[in-house]
C-alpha cells in the first residue's frame, strides 16, 4: 500500500488489488461517505481520498481562534481599527481580536464620510494590510455585502483570502449609511436573509470556516420587532454572531440577547453620543453579550492629538513630550530594535577596508547616534540637551579656516529657552553657534529672526549676552542666549 499526501485536509492511498478478475471499468466504487471516497484508478489499483479535520492548519487559522473567544466565558472586548499600526497596537496592548471600522477606514484612507463612498477594493487592500499585521483574529466591516447576494458571496471569499477571521454583515440598501446616523433604509426581510444564507453557502464553497456577524438596522430604519424578527431569522439562516445597531435602551439590549440564546450577540459602544447606552463589560456581560466593539476610540483620539500638535507646530513650538511617545518608543513599537535583531542573521562576515576620510565619518555619526541615546534618555524634569555638530556641518560653515570672519564663532554657544504660559521650562537648549540652519528646525517661530545678523553684532563681546526674549502667539516666552 502507498500512502501520498494530496494537501492539507486530505490523502490519497493507494492499494494494489490481487486475485481480482480482471474486468470492471474505472470510476467510483459503490461505497459514500462525506468524508471518505473510493476511486479505482485502474485495473489493479485503488484510490482513496479522506478528509482529514481537525489538521494543525485548519485549527489555527483566524476564524478557529476567533471561534474559540466566543465559546470562552466572559464578554470580550474588540476595539476597532483602522490601519496595520493601530491593529498592532491593539494586539500590543493585549486584546484577544479587534474589528475593523468602515467608518474610520473611509475617515483615515479618503477622509470622507462613512456613507458608501470608499469601494469593497479599498476595504480589502487596508484589511489586508491590516490582518498581515497582526496574528490576533480580525472581523472585518464589509457594509451590505457591497451588491446583491452574488455581490455578497464574492466579498465573503475576498475577505476570506485577505486573512479575516469574521465578517460582519449588514441588511442596507445601497448606498449604506453609517451607524447611529439618519437616512438608513433597509432591504426587505426575505432578501436580507437571502444574503446570509449566500454567505452561509460561499464560506461552504471555500471550505474556510469565517465566523458571520449578522447585523440589521431595522431598529431604526423599521422598528425594534422587526429587528428582532430578523436576529432571529439570520440566525435559523446559519449567521454565527447577531448584532442589532443602535438599541436605545438596556430594555430593548435585554429583549435582544433573548432571542435565539444560543447565537452570540454583538454589542457596540459607540463613544461621544451614539444611541445605545455606554455599559462596562460587566453590564454587557449580565444582559447576555458576548463580544463587544468599541468603534470610534483610535480614530477619535487621533483626530484630536493630530489637532493638538498642529496648533503648536503653528504656534512655534513642538508637541510637549508628554504628548507623545519619544523617538526611541516609536522605533520599537514599529519593531526597528526586532528588524536589527533579524538583520544580524544575515550581516556578511567580511567589512571592506575604510580609507581615513571614511573612518571620520564613520565617527561622527556614531558620535551623534550616541547624543541621541543621550537625548532620549534624559528626565522630562531636566530637559537640557547637547547638541554636538557633525563634521559635515562644522565644514559647511568653513569653521576649520581662518579666512572666514564667521569661523570665530563656531567657538561660542547659543542657549536657547523656552518657557510656557504656565510658568513650566519646555526647553533648554545649547547648540554651537554656528549651527543656524538648526535652530529653526528645532524652534519654528525663530524662523523670521536675523540670528546671524545678531551673531554679528555680539561676535566679539565677552561673557554672556541675552540676544532675544520675546513671547510667541501661543504665548510661551523665548529667549536666546549667546555664552
Amino acid at each position: 500500500m502507498k500512502v501520498s499526501t494530496v494537501c492539507s485536509a486530505s490523502v490519497t492511498v493507494s492499494l494494489s488489488l490481487s486475485g481480482g478478475s480482471g474486468g470492471g471499468g474505472g470510476g467510483p466504487l459503490p461505497f459514500r461517505s462525506p468524508s471518505v471516497s473510493f476511486l479505482r484508478t485502474s485495473k489493479s489499483s485503488l484510490s482513496i481520498a479522506c478528509s482529514l479535520a481537525g489538521n494543525d492548519a485548519s485549527s489555527s487559522s483566524p476564524a478557529k481562534l476567533l471561534r474559540r473567544i466566543l465559546d470562552s466565558p466572559g464578554v470580550h472586548q474588540g476595539p476597532a481599527c483602522f490601519d496595520a499600526l493601530s491593529a498592532k497596537l491593539v494586539q500590543t496592548a493585549g486584546f484577544q481580536f479587534c474589528f475593523t471600522s468602515g467608518f474610520s477606514i473611509s475617515a483615515s484612507r479618503l477622509a470622507l464620510p462613512d456613507t458608501g463612498l470608499i469601494s469593497y477594493g479599498e476595504i480589502l487592500d487596508q484589511g489586508r494590510l491590516i490582518t498581515q499585521a497582526v496574528s490576533i483574529p480580525v472581523i472585518g466591516d464589509a457594509d451590505n455585502g457591497y451588491g446583491n447576494a452574488m455581490n455578497l458571496k464574492r466579498t465573503l471569499k475576498g475577505y476570506i483570502g485577505a486573512g479575516f477571521a469574521g465578517i460582519i454583515l449588514e441588511d442596507q440598501v445601497a448606498p449604506k449609511a453609517c451607524g447611529h446616523t439618519r437616512g438608513r433604509r433597509v432591504v426587505s426581510r426575505e432578501e436580507a436573509v437571502m444574503k446570509i444564507k449566500a454567505a452561509v453557502d460561499a464560506r461552504r464553497e471555500s471550505g474556510c470556516d469565517i465566523v458571520i456577524v449578522a447585523r440589521t438596522d431595522a431598529r431604526q430604519a423599521v422598528s425594534l420587532d422587526e429587528a428582532l424578527v430578523r436576529s432571529r431569522a439570520f440566525a435559523d439562516a446559519g449567521a454565527d454572531v447577531l448584532f442589532i445597531d443602535a438599541l436605545a435602551s438596556r430594555e430593548e439590549m435585554k429583549a435582544f440577547c433573548e432571542v435565539s440564546p444560543l447565537v452570540p450577540k454583538m454589542a457596540n459602544m459607540l463613544e461621544g453620543g451614539g444611541k445605545t447606552p455606554i455599559l462596562n463589560p460587566m453590564e454587557l456581560e449580565e444582559i447576555g453579550f458576548k463580544i463587544v466593539a468599541y468603534p470610534l476610540s483610535l480614530i477619535g483620539v487621533s483626530i484630536r492629538a493630530m489637532q493638538d500638535s498642529l496648533i503648536a507646530i503653528k504656534g512655534g513650538r513642538i508637541p510637549p513630550p508628554g504628548s507623545m511617545p519619544s523617538f526611541e518608543e516609536i522605533k520599537d513599537i514599529l519593531g526597528f530594535n526586532a528588524y536589527y535583531e533579524e538583520e544580524k542573521r544575515y550581516a556578511a562576515n567580511a567589512s571592506p577596508q575604510l580609507s581615513k576620510g571614511e573612518s571620520s565619518s564613520l565617527y561622527s555619526i556614531r558620535g551623534r547616534d550616541q547624543v541621541d541615546t543621550e537625548q532620549t534618555s534624559q528626565s522630562f524634569k531636566n530637559p537640557i540637551v547637547e547638541v554636538i555638530t557633525p563634521d559635515a556641518g562644522y565644514n559647511k560653515y568653513g569653521a576649520d579656516t581662518s579666512r572666514n570672519p564667521f569661523s570665530g564663532i563656531w567657538s561660542r554657544t547659543l542657549r536657547v529657552k523656552l518657557t510656557g504660559r504656565d510658568g513650566f521650562e519646555k526647553l533648554d537648549l545649547r547648540i554651537p553657534a554656528g549651527f543656524l540652519d538648526g535652530i529653526t528646525n528645532i524652534v519654528p517661530a525663530l524662523g523670521g529672526v536675523n540670528i546671524k545678523e545678531l551673531l554679528d553684532d555680539a561676535a566679539e563681546e565677552v561673557g554672556g549676552k541675552l540676544l532675544l526674549d520675546f513671547e510667541d502667539r501661543m504665548g510661551d516666552r523665548i529667549q536666546i542666549f549667546l555664552e
